[in-house]
């Protein structure tokens, strides 16, 4: 069954998506197909109107601020109206300007892709459940670079449904 949500209150959040987070030595898992539809994504909401965030993490080790690591991933579609949120937690709500971004534009839904699945991903969406946002997370728009990603993504996908999130595939989240 589809999704269907209102672009003037749905918020894409694009989490972490960036060069060196595809460098590990355990690759992404599902890298091409995560990629695809979260452009995908991104495509239908700028389409609909609706926001699209992009959500730069940054730290000491791997995502220094500025380095080539921390910049986005080359195939990552962005619109010149998206918006971009640096943080340096995993909840991207937590000491950023997200939310109240979202509030601004009278944003009641988000839908939550991105890196890394037991990480950033995980946080940020228990964090919008908790500020009362609905949280969709995009069942195969999310992923992590461990070995036993497939089981651990499907844990997730299943844990966060019970009580933060509805969790749907790309193609089944329509905007109207």
């Amino acid at each position: 069954m589809s999704i269907i949500l209102d672009p003037s209150k749905t918020a894409l959040l694009v989490i972490d998506v960036q060069n060196g987070l595809f460098s590990k030595p355990t690759p992404i898992y599902k890298e091409e197909e995560l990629l695809k539809n979260i452009n995908s994504l991104s495509d239908q909401f700028a389409q609909a109107g609706g926001p699209v965030f992009f959500i730069q993490h940054s730290n000491q080790k791997l995502l220094q601020r500025d380095s080539e690591n921390w910049q986005f991933h080359t195939d990552l579609k962005t619109g010149e109206d998206d918006l971009v949120i640096h943080k340096t937690h995993g909840n991207a709500f937590e000491e950023t300007e997200l939310k109240d971004e979202l509030d601004a534009r009278g944003i009641k839904n988000i839908v939550v892709t991105g890196l890394v699945t037991n990480g950033c991903v995980k946080a940020t969406s228990i964090g919008g459940h908790d500020l009362g946002y609905r949280v969709v997370l995009v069942e195969d728009g999310h992923s992590t670079y461990i070995k036993t990603a497939a089981r651990l993504i499907k844990e997730w996908n299943r844990t966060l449904s019970q009580e933060i999130a509805d969790v749907n595939p790309a193609a089944k989240i329509i905007l109207d």
